[in-house]
């Protein structure tokens, strides 16, 4: 089968593997549709996982396919199945997920199984472990659209009004609208968010932000995203704060107007420093009961059910995420490198690959 795989130090190119077979508890899909995420331009081209002599690893975690082969021990799925794949399919056997951390499943960030320990989407075929507890199915109701975004964008910025505590009539402010903090904002709506203050200023992501349920808009062109925020609010701050987007600054930021007993939910990848800077004067010289938290993304079975039945009856279309869209295997390289590129009207692109 053919893949698109990381071949050297920082370069990506097509490669030709065996099929991938399914152990007892596993299972081979056949996508029907892939959209490349910011973590594979990370991988790629970022070293945001150690591929030292790892040979050829293909990239990919963001599918949606249909089920050719399963493993003897598979119970609940057989081939033919539309399914849903996570991009986080932990080893459901650790005893991390015994205590609610299943994305650690193996150590730290080991919950994607995808380019951590083997290959990933983007590809002819690919190998799901535990497949009983990690692939849903994918109902007719949901569109290809819908049902691939599932799978890392909206568990992703769902998991940023989680984290942030996010509660009826809280004002909650999302640094960073790309497909993540648009996710972010539409689930802090569904938690309850009174007023959503998104920071971004591309006219394209500003629309969907509203739609998504944002009520104040923040461009950073206009100023300091801290005074603009503080001002908004009268000086008294916002409840949570989600990042979704910025650099290791960002954090600082989000301390600085989030009210003493709220909380900043980190989202974003950071990178390009050795620490990052919080404010000891917002930070209450240490006392001020202002929590941050930084989470990867739950995955599995049950948590792509709950999502799939939010879709499915009307609380949230992830599909107005897509923005480009490609219909051959091959494309899968150019949607990679609009992904690097980003270009002012990107928001997700999607690779469709038939029924």
């Amino acid at each position: 089968m053919k893949g698109l795989a990381v071949i050297g130090k920082h370069k990506v190119g097509w490669v030709e593997k065996q099929k991938p077979t399914a152990g007892p508890l596993e299972a081979v899909i056949k996508p029907l549709a892939i959209t490349p995420c910011s973590s594979d331009v990370h991988i790629a081209w970022d070293d945001a996982i150690d591929l030292s002599g790892v040979n050829d690893r293909i990239l990919g975690h963001e599918a949606v396919g249909v089920i050719e082969e399963v493993g003897s021990e598979v119970k609940d799925f057989k081939p033919g199945d539309r399914v849903i794949v996570p991009a986080i399919t932990p080893n459901w056997e650790r005893t991390p997920c015994q205590n609610g951390f299943s994305q650690h499943c193996d150590g730290m960030l080991t919950g994607m199984s995808f380019i951590t320990f083997k290959d990933g989407t983007m590809a002819e075929y690919f190998n799901v472990n535990n497949a009983d507890a990690n692939l849903a199915i994918w109902p007719d109701e949901l569109t290809v659209e819908q049902a691939l975004m599932i799978p890392d964008m909206v568990t992703t910025g769902f998991y940023g009004a989680e984290m942030a505590n996010v509660r009826l009539g809280s004002t909650v402010a999302v640094f960073g609208i790309g497909p993540v903090g648009l996710m972010a904002v539409a689930g802090s709506q569904l938690s309850g968010a009174a007023r959503l203050l998104a920071v971004g200023s591309r006219p394209n992501l500003i629309k969907l932000a509203k739609e998504y349920g944002a009520t104040d808009i923040i461009d950073y062109h206009d100023g300091d995203t801290v005074a603009q925020i503080m001002d908004l609010t009268d000086g008294k701050g916002v409840d949570a704060a989600i990042v979704a987007g910025g650099n290791v600054n960002t954090i600082g930021e989000a301390v600085q107007v989030v009210k003493p007993g709220g909380t900043v939910a980190n989202l974003n990848v950071l990178g390009g420093a050795e620490s990052i800077p919080i404010p000891l004067a917002a930070w209450g010289a240490g006392l001020s009961d202002k929590t941050i938290k930084g989470g990867f993304c739950p995955g599995g079975r049950d948590r792509m059910e709950k999502l799939i039945d939010l879709v499915k009856y009307g609380r949230v279309d992830p599909g107005k995420l897509v923005s480009h869209k490609f219909y051959k295997f091959e494309d899968i390289e150019e949607a990679l490198l609009l992904m690097k590129n980003k270009p002012r009207d990107l928001v997700k692109p999607a690779v469709f690959l038939g029924e």
